[in-house]
This record gives structure tokens, sequence and C-alpha cells, in this order.
């Protein structure tokens, strides 16, 4: 053995090969953390000993994937390090990679499973590289406000091209194996079996000279190959199209390109240097630290929903009780992720348009090369429409998505629960109504919880678990195992009117509501808070919800919280509604819809609605942008940490998760309470004190107010 350690081992096989074999202890998985780092340095340093005997080096891992990436939580530390110390370290780990480039013998990794980010850019420094038809490979950096710093950047491109490379990492999407092939990121790509073989095949090919790993390893080593009219042409339009679909709030690709730019002329060790200065630029951003800190809260949450199910029974069977959209959705993503479902209704029109929007979402995944039409006819199989509660008898969870009335949904719930085995988990997909409430209605109150979905379903990552007052353990661990199972992230919240999303969100609406009352322009509303980074402004949200839904919704958390969310005056979006506009699926709101070539509702502004809002305020009044904002985004904040105050939920991650994954909370703020956070507790509090007058739901709650004595954070 020339290296043994905790994470990685290099021995000698056989005519002077040596194995490089990544196995992390304690982990199910690789990633490279301080420790691994560590050693490879150690092996690397063990292995130039052993220079005459060593002819050829194989990378290869125990693990189900090679290496998954940097350990972010580990390597979040060094961003705070000042600029030259940060530097040194990222250097530090680029010289091994380079030394590894530069051995006196051919290198090839054999990369099973996913190898991403610096698990890639390892890789990268090899001469060759293998990959089997269920691996994945790229730099998704990017994603979390960074790029490749480890040599991603300026090897890539000089393998792969300028602009294959630029499309990879300023997308960060994971590459499959035959794209990978076809760019030349790879050499080679087998079925996982023959692996192993085909690697030495090619590292003894290279070793009796048949390969030319030299000439190959030179061209990364060296600028890129590209005229200098070329390169900019390339980079130019790179930019054009990058930093339009990135926007003005996420700086990393644009520090990515200029520093691409930069070192696209310059030998490897001048172009590490530019790489780094880059990255720490990057990684010194605001937005940097909230992505990263989102990441780090998502592997937080599934950490901890794991946990959680360690309780829960087997779901081998589901059912969804009401068709339509909402319905078909969940029977779509059931079916699709495997697990059978019944879906009922009441009558055949329902069934088919259930249906219908299930074999949409599969048609589509067909159009798009993700799935073959026999895969698609499988998944359907899957799916048992029906208007009979019999074939609901003998499933394992039934999620109740009928119309959102408290004693329609009492009484299926009742009816349900005489039908189907002592040990069926009754969920229900409400979006506001108590399940405490709802879960009176039977007589084993312990086997009802909320399971709410968002639509559309198979988009929304979301899903609300809501223990009501005597729901028992094993219900939530049964219903958060489904969640997981059929690819949705959820989050346990307690019971309350709205529970967590809707009860935060609409704080946020009603405020819409107030500036308008105060002569506020609702177009400008939009495209100010649009600005602001969320997805869709107020106006254009209520009518995508529909704005029968929002003022139901409205009047449910209004009984439930009188005092910060009762209306005392007439809003426009009730004005809006009893006129008969609905929002997007009525054609106006308070926009008009008319579809676009591909059919899609393309909203317009609508004088008859600027008409209509006119009659019920006071006057026209210019407020600035920051107004708005602050007026916007006060009472959202606020609401949000007295779900954390009333343990509605149990952790800052899980509520500013939750508004990210649920209503598209501007994911570079990293969710209310960090972007609180951002403030400090004690000038949040001053900011909204200015608005005191307004009302209860622009009060600081007595958890904020005692975070601005002591200078606490949510997040550390």
């Amino acid at each position: 053995m020339i290296f043994e350690g905790r994470c990685l081992t290099a021995k000698p096989l056989s005519k002077g090969i040596v194995e490089l074999n990544f196995d992390l202890h304690d982990s199910s998985v690789n990633k490279l953390n301080l420790e691994t780092i560590s050693e490879l340095k150690e092996a690397v340093a063990a292995l130039i000993k052993e220079d005459e005997a060593v002819k050829g080096l194989l990378l290869t891992s125990s693990k189900k994937d090679f290496i998954v990436g940097a350990d972010i939580t580990e390597f979040v530390d060094w961003f705070a390090l000042p600029e030259d110390e940060f530097q040194s370290k990222l250097l530090d780990v680029h010289k091994i990679f380079a030394t590894i480039e530069d051995f006196p013998f051919p290198t090839v990794s054999a990369i099973n499973g996913v190898s991403l980010g610096g698990g890639f850019e390892l890789p990268l420094s090899t001469d060759f590289r293998i990959i089997t038809t269920q691996s994945k490979v790229g730099l998704p950096e990017i994603t979390l406000g960074i790029f490749p710093g480890w040599g991603g950047s300026f090897r890539l491109p000089r393998l792969i091209g300028l602009d294959t490379a630029l499309e990879w990492i300023a997308t960060g999407k994971p590459q499959r194996p035959d794209a990978a092939l076809k760019a030349g990121a790879v050499d080679g790509v087998v079925e996982p079996d023959k692996l192993r073989d085909e690697a030495l095949h090619v590292l003894k090919r290279a070793m009796d000279g048949k390969l030319d790993y030299a000439s190959r390893r030179q061209e990364k080593c060296e600028p890129i190959k590209l005229a200098k009219i070329e390169q900019i042409m390339s980079f130019e339009t790179a930019r054009g199209m990058i930093l339009s679909k990135a926007g003005p709030h996420y700086p990393a690709p644009k520090i990515a390109l200029d520093a691409m730019q930069e070192h696209a002329n310059l030998y490897r060790d001048e172009a590490m240097k530019v790489e780094v200065a880059g990255f720490v630029k990057a990684a010194k951003t605001d937005v940097a630290a909230n992505l990263v800190g989102l990441y780090m809260n998502d592997q937080i949450l599934k950490k901890k929903a794991r946990k959680i199910t360690q309780t829960a029974a087997e779901v081998k069977k589901a059912a969804v009780l009401g068709a339509g959209v909402m319905g078909g959705g969940i029977a779509y993503q059931s079916a699709y992720k495997g697990i059978p479902i019944v879906m009922k209704d009441i009558n055949d029109q329902a069934l088919e348009l259930g249906l219908k929007e299930a074999s949409k979402l599969l048609a589509k995944r067909v159009s798009r090369g993700r799935m073959t039409p026999e895969q698609m006819a499988d998944t359907l199989t899957r799916i048992n429409a029906t208007l009979t509660y019999g074939d609901v008898a003998n499933t394992d969870i039934v999620v109740e998505a009928v119309v959102e009335n408290v004693k329609v949904k009492k009484k299926v719930l009742a009816e349900l629960e005489d039908v189907v085995d002592k040990k069926t988990i009754l969920a229900s997909n409400t979006s506001t109504i108590s399940i405490t409430e709802l879960a009176s209605a039977t007589q084993h109150p312990e086997r009802v919880c909320g399971m709410h979905f968002f639509n559309p379903v198979p988009v929304m990552p979301l899903v609300e678990v809501i223990r009501g007052e005597k729901t028992s353990e094993e219900t939530i661990a049964t219903t958060v195992a489904y969640a997981l199972a059929i690819g949705k992230n959820p989050i346990v919240v307690n019971d309350c009117p709205g529970f967590l999303v809707n009860r935060v969100l609409f704080p946020y609406l009603n405020a819409f509501e107030r500036l308008l009352h105060d002569g506020a322009d609702f177009l400008k509303i939009d495209s100010v808070m649009e600005g602001f980074g969320w997805p869709m402004g107020p106006a254009y949200l209520l009518d995508v919800v529909g704005l029968d839904v929002a003022c139901h919704a409205s009047s449910v958390l209004a009984e439930g919280f009188p005092d910060r969310m009762k209306m005392e005056f007439r809003t426009a979006t009730g004005l809006l509604f009893e006129k008969g506009r609905l929002g997007q699926k009525s054609g106006s709101g308070y926009y008009k819809y008319e579809p676009d070539r591909r059919g899609k509702p393309k909203k317009k502004v609508d004088e008859e609605a600027i008409k209509l809002i006119n009659t019920i305020v006071a006057g026209s009044r210019d407020f600035t942008d920051q107004e708005i904002i602050e007026r916007m985004m006060v009472p959202l904040c606020l609401e949000t940490v007295r779900c954390l105050e009333e343990a509605i939920v149990d952790s800052p991650a899980a509520a500013d998760m939750g508004l990210i994954w649920g209503i598209g909370f501007p994911p570079f703020r990293g969710g209310a309470l960090r972007y609180i956070d951002s403030f400090g507790a004690k000038t949040f509090c001053e900011i909204a004190d200015k608005y005191a007058d307004i009302g209860p739901a622009y009060h600081p709650p007595k958890l904020l107010r005692d975070m601005a004595q002591t200078n606490d954070r949510f997040f550390g």
C-alpha cells in the first residue's frame, strides 16, 4: 500500500499501475471535504516518491457515486477569510490538482454515478475520463452564487470548446453521458459493470504509447486555441444571453465570464490565479452567502425528513379524491414516481379532466425525450380512475382534494373513514382550513393530517404536512415518507389558519390591497416587486391563483387573525371578483389575458380593471419604490417571525425554505428570516415602526423585539 487513509487509498495493482480509490469513511457518498483534500495531498506526495515504480494511475470510487462535489458545509468558512488567505487556500488545492496533471505517467478517471463540482474538477486534471451510462457530470457551482474554483473554468473550455464550456458553467446543469461524450468532456461511456475494465484498457494503451496523453495534457495547460476575434464573438454572444437570463440580482455569471475571458489566453499557472481571484469575488457577495445558506437549509430539512420517516408505514398504493387539475396533478406525480393511485370523483367529466391533465403532463415528457411512449403508457396504467368508493378501500393513504369548503370536506372525510382500512391515512389537501376542525368529523382524528400540495403539482416542490391537535406521529411519518417517495420536499407544520405558506402570503397580499386603497398604481407595484426579485408581482399573482380562490382564503385568514388580516375597507380583489373577473381562468382579472402563439395566456394591461379599481380608492398617490417594497415586505416577514414564535414551524430553515419552495420568495435574498438578518433585527424593527399606524400587521412580535435588544440573528 502506497498510501492508506480514512478517505482514500493508493495501492499498486500490476505492471506499475496504481489505483487511487476514494471511499470516505462514515459516509454514504464521497465528497471533497477538508480531510479528503488533506489525504489527497499526502497520497500525491507518496506517489511522487514512488515515481519510477508508477507507470499509470487509475482513479476510482467505492461508493455508488464517484465524488458528489466539495463539501460546502466545511468550505463555507473560507468565505469569511480575508481575501489573500482565502485565495491562498484555494491555490493550495489547485497545486494538488496540477501535480496530478503533471505526473510523468498517464492518468485515467473511472467515473461511476455522479461527478459534480469539485468532484468533476479533479477528473478534469487527469488525462482521460471514462463514465458509465448511469453517470452525470458537470459544474453546478453557479447555483450557489459562485463558479468553478478548482480549475473547472479554465480546463473545461480547453477540453470541450469555449462556447460549450460557457453554457455548462453558466447554467450549472448536470450533463448526461451522451452529451458529455459528444462535447469531449469524457472519452468513453460504458455500462456500469464494464467501467473498471474499460478504464484500465485506456490506461494501458496510454502507458504503451498508443494514446498520446502528453499532447492532450499540454492542450489543457496552454491558452485556448481560438483566434482573438472569435474569442470576442463567443464571449459577447454568451454575455448577452447569459446575463439576460441571470438578471441583475445574480452576479456570479458575470464574474465567471469576466474571469474566463481574462484567462483564456494564459497558461495554466497564471489562469488558476485569475480563476481564484474571480471565485473569491463571487464568494464574498451577499447572494452567494444567501444561496449557500439555502443549500445548507435544504440539506438540514432533507436529513430531518429522513429521520421522521423512520417510524413510517409503507405506502404501496394511494388514492386522491377529486379529479380536475389538482387531482390529476397529484395522480400524475404518484404514478410517475411508481406508486399506483386511485383517482375518484363523482362524475365522469371530472375524471376525464383529471386523466387528461395526467396524460398532458406525461406527453410533455415524451416530447422532450425524457420518457418513451411505452413508459408513458405504463405510467397511465398506475392511475385507476373510478366513481366508486370501493376502489379506494385498499389504499394506504388517501389525499382528499375536493372543493375548499369545510362542510364538504368534513362530510367526505367522514364517509371515507367508513370505507378504508383502519390504518389508512386521511390527508386533506386544504390550503387554509384547520386540520383539527376537519378531523373532528372522524372517529379517528389521529389518522387525519394535512397534505397541502401547491399548483401546478409537478412543478412546485413543496408539500406542507400539517399536524392537527390529535394527529399521530406515525401518520405524520408516513405522510412525509409518501411526499418524499413522489419527489416532493415536505415541511411539517402545526395547525393554524393558512398553515405556514398562506398565512405568511396573505399579509403580503393585504399590504398590496392597502397600497391600492391608499392610491398606489397596481402596475407600478407589480413592476417594483418583480424588480425586487419576485417571479411575478402581487396583482399578476392574484390573477394566476384566481381571484375567487384568493377571496375565499382571505376570508378564512381574516376570521383566524382578525387583528392583522381583516380588511376594514372594500378591496380591489373583492370588487373584481364581484364583477366576474376571476383572473387568468376567466380571461380577465387585474389584467386581461389572450393566448399567445403557443396557446399560453399572455397578460395585457386592461383599462376596464383600472377604471373599476379607481371607483373605490380615495385618489392617486405616487409611492417611491422603497416605500412599496417596505410596505409589501414588512408584513410578510413579521408574520414569518410569528410562525416561528408560535412554533407553527420548528426552525428558521423550515420557515425560509417553505417560502422559497412554496411561493417563489426570491432565492438570492435567502428567505424572509435571512432577509431580516440582512438588516439586523433592530433596523428591521425601526423600518416596521415607520408604518405602525397602518395597523398590527406592521407591529413586530416580541421575538423580534427581543432579538433587536440582544443583536441576535436567525442564522449564524
